[in-house]
């Protein structure tokens, strides 16, 4: 009898279900999901190095500089925050500026032009706009910096006003984009003209290459500094600039005290 009970007893254990692995909770996927964004360890290692302050310009050249160690030569790039209300289309910033020593960086531009100004344009190493570029472009394929345009041409570009515009690449006169010196705005771009605008109370310039000498990149920062400053929307009241930082692609911000700066 004993023999029998111990064979039912065990025949129930077998029957059982097994138990089902827990699902993971919400909580956890947003740990997992948090911990995935987390910097790597080459930035966490870097940004040791940094203190939680404002430095002179000199100093913080010289610390992105010193941090931009990825296996590329990495942008350096400035970011504005501004005491501006970005809903007031009065108090949105846009501008212009030169800069001295460039940004570094090769400008692929798209001309809508034909006859003479096309082939200048092509002689520059622009693209010039064709049927089927225009048809990438329609489908959202935009390999392009900066497009560039006749005053003739435009009707041409009416169909891609909304794919170019969310991009910020629609040809206006007051970026100098819609122009009859082709080959002159082209050659002004390729040596340093940019343009920027504030993104809600944002701006982010692009200084050059960190390969860039400090000297440069000084040079550079201070034409952006005095660009955006002078481009202050007048109906805009209390402090302009709230804060400046400098950083690289793949580096830490360092803060800047421009108290001094003029």
């Amino acid at each position: 009898m004993s023999s029998g009970i111990e064979i039912i007893e065990e025949a129930a254990v077998v029957d059982q279900p097994e138990e089902k692995a827990e699902k993971p909770t919400k909580k956890t996927k947003k740990e997992t999901k948090t911990a995935a964004k987390l910097p790597s360890k080459r930035y966490q290692s870097i940004s040791k190095k940094i203190e939680n302050k404002a430095y002179p310009l000199d100093e913080v050249i010289r610390l992105v500089k010193q941090n931009a160690s990825a296996k590329f030569d990495e942008t350096v790039e400035a970011h504005f925050r501004l005491g501006i209300d970005p809903t007031q289309t009065a108090q949105n910033v846009r501008g212009s500026l030169q800069l001295p020593h460039g940004t570094g960086k090769k400008v692929r531009v798209l001309v809508f032009a034909a006859g003479a100004d096309g082939e200048k344009a092509k002689e520059l190493g622009a693209t010039v706009a064709t049927e089927e570029i225009m048809a990438q472009i329609e489908k959202g394929s935009i390999p392009f910096d900066l497009v560039i345009a006749t005053p003739a041409e435009m009707p041409k570009i009416a169909k891609l006003a909304r794919i170019l515009g969310v991009r910020g690449l629609m040809p206006n006169p007051k970026a100098g984009t819609i122009t009859t010196d082709i080959a002159g705005t082209i050659s002004a771009r390729n040596h340093g003209l940019i343009d920027f605008k504030n993104e809600n109370a944002l701006i982010h310039l692009a200084l050059g290459k960190a390969s860039f000498t400090e000297a440069q990149l000084k040079e550079n920062f201070m034409a952006v500094f005095q660009a955006v400053k002078a481009a202050r929307p007048a109906k805009t009241s209390g402090e302009y600039i709230k804060s400046v930082t400098v950083a690289s692609t793949m580096g830490p911000g360092v803060k800047l005290d421009y108290s001094e700066l003029h």
